[in-house]
């Protein structure tokens, strides 16, 4: 166990054995320097210093030792670390004090101070000097104590981020992989090679990106953009002409930052409660646009809208069946942004269903996008 058995919170604790033997060095060092002198400046001959380095280096032993018996007794129980520590410290300043005047007496030995009296004086003087070596020690270890505390609930609240992060990111609904692959295997039963291999082809690369990515990680809006596009180049496979995605994305916002996939179950809510009950399909438009200091993205569809299935599109229940509800997106961009953002979802009077995005523009690389409508 360390000296200070305690982690770190900064570079001069980075090794706390090195930390202990600087400040116990300085420190002792500082006080032989301010004893001598003090003694030299009120009229002390040379010969007061050799006492004074005999008592530095008692001194430095003896706090070395208090530090050995302070590591041993600073996980017990507080009134048994209290009680020990302040029987140790007597003991310690008695034995000091008895070398010091052991030590001035033969140095001195025609003193006019007995050796009770000298006792007594530097009795008061080292006790002094322990007491503040001691409460020195202990504040370093509690400081060091709560440090590590802080250090050790800010990791965990990392990691709970980045687990419920995880969570909500590998979410992948397990529907989209059931109609891909039924489609990828009726193509196939169908000898319809060449869009049976095109479609594995973007599953694959949409996979890809889903599970080679960071969880926590954020991309750009133009790479969010080209993901959608490997995902709708799939569902359109399936639902043809019926499937209109339309883009329109102002260039000055391709560059920012938002966390991967959060676009993707918007989309494919829309192809749920859009596209497929229709037969004649819909129109599914993803705009972005910078408004204010904030970017605003905008995915409306032309469907029913969610409360023509009786469901309440402000809770995320219409779209349990797909693994991420909206629920979970407002958690995603509130882990992400915190309260600076801003999420609305509404059905219209006429059908058709929209979710609002907004959240501060952050920009990251050099990447450029054009308006596209496809």
């Amino acid at each position: 166990m360390p000296l200070f058995g305690l982690s770190s919170p900064g570079p001069f604790f980075g090794n706390k054995v090195r930390a202990f033997w600087n400040l116990q060095i300085l420190g002792w060092l500082g006080w032989l320097g301010l004893r001598g002198v003090s003694g030299l400046a009120g009229g002390q001959s040379f010969g007061f210093l050799i006492p004074v380095v005999v008592s530095a280096i008692t001194g430095f032993s003896v706090t070395l030792i208090l530090s050995v018996c302070y590591r041993a007794l600073f996980s017990k129980r507080p009134i048994l670390m209290w009680g020990a520590s302040f029987g140790l410290l007597i003991v310690a300043t008695s034995l000091w004090a008895f070398i010091d005047a052991w030590v001035i007496q033969i140095v001195n030995p025609n003193s006019e101070s007995g050796f009770t009296g000298l006792l007594l004086a530097l009795v008061y003087v080292d006790a002094t000097t322990l007491a503040a070596w001691s409460a020195l020690y202990f504040a370093i270890n509690y400081f060091l104590q709560l440090e590590e505390q802080t250090d050790r609930l800010l990791r965990l609240e990392a990691q709970a981020a980045s687990a419920q992060l995880a969570m909500l990111r590998y979410q992948l609904n397990p529907h989209f992989l059931f109609n891909t692959l039924n489609s990828i295997s009726t193509l196939v039963l169908l000898k319809q090679s060449e869009p049976a291999n095109a479609m594995l082809s973007r599953l694959s690369a949409f996979l890809r990106y889903t599970l080679a990515n960071e969880p926590t990680a954020q991309v750009t809006l133009a790479q969010e953009i080209e993901t959608l596009k490997l995902y709708l180049d799939i569902e359109k496979m399936r639902f043809e002409d019926r499937l209109r995605p339309h883009f329109h994305i102002d260039p000055a916002v391709a560059r920012a930052r938002l966390p991967s996939l959060l676009l993707q179950p918007l989309v494919e809510n829309a192809i749920k409660y859009a596209v497929t009950p229709q037969e004649e399909g819909a129109d599914i438009t993803l705009s972005a646009q910078l408004a204010g200091e904030n970017v605003r993205i905008t995915v409306s569809d032309t469907g029913l809208g969610l409360s023509a299935d009786g469901a309440d599109p402000t809770t995320g229940h219409a779209t349990e069946s797909t693994g991420v509800g909206l629920a979970n997106i407002r958690d995603r961009l509130a882990q992400a942004f915190g309260e600076q953002h801003r999420f609305e979802a509404r059905s219209g009077v006429e059908g058709g269903f929209t979710v609002i995005i907004e959240f501060p523009f952050q920009p990251d690389g050099q990447v450029t996008i054009g308006t596209e409508r496809t």
